[in-house]
């Protein structure tokens, strides 16, 4: 009930300016019928009516397409992003197709061969084509886009040029906040030939590590160390379980090195760090309680003094 009260509300905004501005038509027409007007402005006055009449319908329905976009997303499924991609385009496009049918109908009613117009443009239509190539390759190009869904509203996407949030996907370009706060408006053709990562869409997220420990420690304590950093990596439930890899794995030049490397369960970006955040404190209290020092670049230095010929003999 709330939902039918709500569209009632909507469709009556919508044709409540149009149906006043109708009326006033109405009261003028009648006043016109009453008062006599010269033979020679009957049928002026006849035509300019008209075409008020016919502005004030298309008028209507311009407003309406904004109400049937919304209607068809609560038929659908309003929490759907790819049907909230989808909106944006199918309005602009429902208002473009409404004033072009109404510009038609108003030309045809004043006696214009629109038909003849349109075929008698010759090299003004080929003008007139080459000016809107651009428009046209924006149009195909966010076609392209909604056949081929790399992204929805809300994906986190990034590509040579720009990195941000998808906000809107219209007819001519594709709004995209950075985050920096900025909203950035990509034409769909450039956006459409780039190479696009959707990080939104990502299975797990990567997290690597090199632990450097000092030379002096034992090889005992090293083992001890990586069988404690599985354990905890193991513990932690935002890890994924079997991939899991802690390695001594190389002799760096001032410290023994550890890799630790595994993927979290989740690719939200504050999730993640929090994640991180609690490794690194654990990492921390592990090498405490084994009483091993994590190494810092450090470089030895040794001096050796050169005899000289008169030391010798002394």
């Amino acid at each position: 009930i709330h939902w039918q009260e709500e569209r009632k509300q909507q469709l009556y905004s919508a044709l409540t300016p149009s149906i006043r501005f109708l009326m006033m038509l109405a009261g003028i027409w009648f006043t016109s019928q009453i008062v006599e007007l010269p033979q020679w402005l009957v049928p002026i006055v006849g035509r300019i009516m008209r075409t008020l009449v016919l502005f004030g319908i298309f008028g209507a329905l311009y407003r309406g397409a904004e109400m049937l976009s919304e209607f068809i997303n609560s038929l659908l499924n309003r929490s759907d992003n790819y049907v909230e991609m989808l909106l944006p385009m199918l309005r602009k496009s429902l208002k473009a197709i409404i004033i072009l049918l109404g510009a038609i109908t108003i030309l045809e009613d004043w006696g214009y061969d629109v038909a003849g117009i349109l075929a008698g443009l010759g090299l003004g239509g080929l003008a007139l084509a080459l000016a809107a190539k651009d428009t046209a390759a924006n149009f195909f190009g966010g076609v392209a886009l909604m056949l081929e869904h790399p992204f929805v509203i809300g994906d986190w996407i990034a590509t040579s040029q720009i990195e941000g949030v998808v906000e809107e996907l219209g007819v001519r370009s594709t709004k995209i906040r950075t985050f920096a706060q900025a909203q950035v408006t990509v034409p769909n053709s450039t956006l459409a030939a780039e190479v696009i990562t959707n990080w939104s869409r990502m299975g797990k997220r990567r997290y690597t590590f090199k632990l450097g420990v000092p030379y002096q420690t034992t090889p005992g304590k090293v083992q001890e160390l990586i069988l404690s950093l599985r354990t905890m990596l193991g513990n932690q439930p935002g890890i994924h379980p079997e991939t899991i890899f802690v390695y001594f794995n190389n002799f760096g030049e001032s410290a023994l090195e550890i890799l630790i490397y595994c993927f979290t369960k989740t690719t939200n970006w504050n999730e993640y760090l929090q994640i991180v955040h609690e490794i690194n404190t654990n990492i921390l209290t592990i090498t405490k309680e084994l009483g091993i020092e994590i190494a810092y670049p450090t470089s030895t230095v040794h001096l050796q003094q050169k005899q000289t010929p008169s030391s010798k003999e002394n």
